[in-house]
C-alpha cells in the first residue's frame, strides 16, 4: 500500500494530466511541496523517481490506447501524449522492446501470453460470445473509503482481508468492494500496477482517506467463476469485444464490484465494468 498521502496526491496528479507536459514542479506545487522533498519520498515510496515515473506511465497508457483504438493513428496516440512522431516510436521501442506498429499487429488477436502463468497463453472467446453476456448502464457516483496500491495483483486476496477487517465497522449489508485499476498487466509489468481498493461508505463519513468515484456510462459483465480466470475473461472484453463493439473507452478507469466471495473454493461473482462513451 502506498502509505504517504503526498506521494498518492502526486500519483493522483499525473494521472490526470498524462496527456499533458507534466513537470516535476508542476507536481511539486499541486502537492505544495519543494521538488527536492517530493523527489525523495516519492523515490523512497514506489522506488521509481518522479520523472520516470511519468515517461512509464505515457508509455503504458499510449499502448493501451493502441489496443483499444484500432482506428486511432500511432502518429496521433504520440502527440496525444507530447511526442513527435519519430520520438515516439524511439521512446515506444525502447521501453516495449516492440515499434509501436510491431506492437500494434499482436494487439486483438484470440490468444497471448499470460503474465501471471508462465508458458500459458490467455485463450478469448468470440465477439458474440462477450456481447451476449454484457449490459450497457449507467451507474452511479460511489462514495468510497480507499487505499492506493502498487504492486502485484496476485497480492489482491490479501490486500482485501486486511483491508476490510480495517474497516469492519464501517460494513453493512449494502456495502460494495470496488477496485479500481489504472493498468494493463498484459502492457504494465505486474510488479508496478497501480490500482485502488474501495468500500462504499455514507455521504457523512468522516475518514480522511475518502474519495468519490465517477458513475456514468459502463459496458457490464457479470463474471462468474474461479478467480484465477478473472484475467483472462478481462482481457478477451479488451482484445476482442470492446475494438469490434462501437463503443469507446472513455477517461475514466474501470472498475471490479464484488457482489459474492467463496474464498474457500477460490471462486467469486462480480461485475467486470468498462467505462465507455
Amino acid at each position: 500500500m502506498l502509505k504517504n498521502e503526498l506521494v498518492s496526491k502526486a500519483i493522483e496528479y499525473i494521472i490526470k494530466n498524462l496527456n499533458e507536459e507534466i513537470t516535476i514542479e508542476d507536481v511539486a506545487d499541486y502537492c505544495h511541496l519543494s521538488k527536492y522533498y517530493l523527489c525523495r519520498v516519492f523515490k523512497a515510496e514506489t522506488g521509481e523517481g518522479v520523472y520516470a515515473f511519468i515517461k512509464r506511465l505515457k508509455m503504458e497508457q499510449s499502448a493501451i490506447e493502441m489496443k483499444l483504438g484500432k482506428d486511432k493513428s500511432i502518429t496521433d496516440i504520440g502527440i496525444t501524449y507530447g511526442y513527435s512522431s519519430s520520438n515516439y516510436s524511439t521512446a515506444f521501442k525502447k521501453h516495449h522492446h516492440l515499434s509501436p506498429a510491431e506492437f500494434r499487429k499482436t494487439v486483438n488477436a484470440r490468444s497471448a501470453p499470460h503474465p501471471y502463468l508462465p508458458n500459458h497463453l490467455a485463450r478469448f472467446q468470440s465477439f458474440e460470445v462477450y456481447d451476449q453476456k454484457i449490459e450497457i448502464r449507467e451507474l452511479a457516483d460511489f462514495r468510497v473509503i480507499y487505499e492506493r496500491y502498487l504492486g502485484n495483483y496476485l497480492d489482491l486476496g490479501v490486500q482485501w482481508e486486511a483491508f476490510t477487517a480495517k474497516y469492519q465497522a464501517d460494513i453493512n449489508a449494502d456495502t460494495l468492494l470496488i477496485e479500481r485499476y489504472y493498468d494493463d498487466p498484459a502492457i504494465t509489468r505486474v510488479g508496478q500496477c497501480l490500482y485502488d481498493l474501495c468500500m462504499t461508505v455514507e455521504a457523512n463519513c468522516q475518514l480522511a482517506n475518502t474519495t468519490t468515484i465517477e458513475g456514468g456510462k459502463f459496458a457490464i459483465y457479470r463474471f462468474d467463476g474461479r478467480i484465477k480466470d478473472i484475467y483472462e475473461t478481462l482481457q478477451g472484453i479488451f482484445n476482442i469485444w470492446l475494438p469490434n463493439s462501437g463503443y469507446e473507452m472513455d477517461e475514466r478507469y474501470g472498475l471490479d464490484i464484488y457482489r459474492q466471495i467463496d474464498r474457500k473454493n477460490s471462486q467469486v461473482i462480480m461485475d467486470l465494468c468498462i467505462p465507455i462513451k
